[in-house]
């Protein structure tokens, strides 16, 4: 059965060839940035996928994407790139219903990523020690309509740990992962795993190390690297750049109490 459109959720506004435009559905008339303003009331209790024109474009009214929702990310700090989002939620297992906590919200980038994954029966526990990032963070979910799906928490879990308890996931994008290690094993429930997210060789050994040292199961590492394919007739090729080194990806899964 197709779910409607409720009041208050995020549509994605999709024209041919151009990126899609965001707009919270409500009645009446909505303001988008500069471009003017639209109104979907009629939207309201109809499916998705609906035509409509707007300034003389047509557009289709679509439940945005991932894709969609990171593209409208406003950053204040570097973002974990959409090429390594997807592997790091397949290593922690995150899955629709998952109890998550995250360490490093920084501009909410994994935040909402996490939020799309769980689903409306999960949610994600969002940690910080920067009130700035936690705002901007907090700003980049509710624009993506998922805030009722994140709670957020100034708290330096290096200093101070987790407070949570019985979580299925910890993923951690912090500059001393290791650091926090044991924090996230207390955190996490029986079979829970947790997943790190960093830039250098130093801070990926130091981090698989003490996952070892702390006795996680199925440790392991690794990196992505993305290369575009130019497809012509009869003349398809690799593309000359890349997206290199964005960050290495360590993984464990806890199997017993300590």
């Amino acid at each position: 059965m197709v779910e409607v459109w409720r009041e208050g959720e995020v549509v994605a506004l999709k024209a041919r060839g151009a990126p899609a435009l965001l707009v919270p559905l409500a009645r009446g008339s909505v303001r988008i940035g500069d471009r003017g303003v639209i109104d979907l009331s009629e939207q309201l209790g109809a499916a998705p996928g609906a035509a409509i024109t707007w300034l003389g474009t047509p557009y289709r009214v679509l439940r945005p994407s991932l894709s969609d929702l990171f593209a409208g990310l406003a950053r204040r700090a570097q973002i974990v790139t959409p090429k390594d989002v997807p592997q790091l939620l397949y290593l922690a297992g995150v899955a629709p219903g998952s109890r998550v906590a995250e360490a490093g919200s920084g501009s909410g980038a994994l935040t909402l990523a996490l939020a799309f994954a769980v689903g409306p029966s999960g949610h994600v526990a969002s940690f910080d020690r920067r009130a700035d990032f936690l705002e901007a963070a907090r700003a980049n979910v509710a624009r993506a309509g998922l805030s009722g799906r994140v709670t957020f928490t100034e708290r330096d879990v290096v200093q101070d740990g987790f407070d949570v308890r019985e979580v299925d996931s910890v993923l951690l994008d912090l500059a001393t992962p290791w650091d926090v290690l044991a924090s996230a094993h207390g955190a996490l429930a029986v079979g829970g795993f947790v997943a790190t997210y960093s830039p250098t060789y130093n801070q990926l050994e130091r981090t698989v190390q003490r996952l070892r040292a702390l006795g996680f199961d199925e440790v392991r590492a690794l990196e992505l690297i993305e290369r575009g394919i130019q497809v012509g007739e009869g003349g398809t090729r690799p593309d000359f750049e890349m997206l290199g080194h964005t960050g290495f990806l360590a993984v464990g899964r806890k199997v017993d109490e300590r």
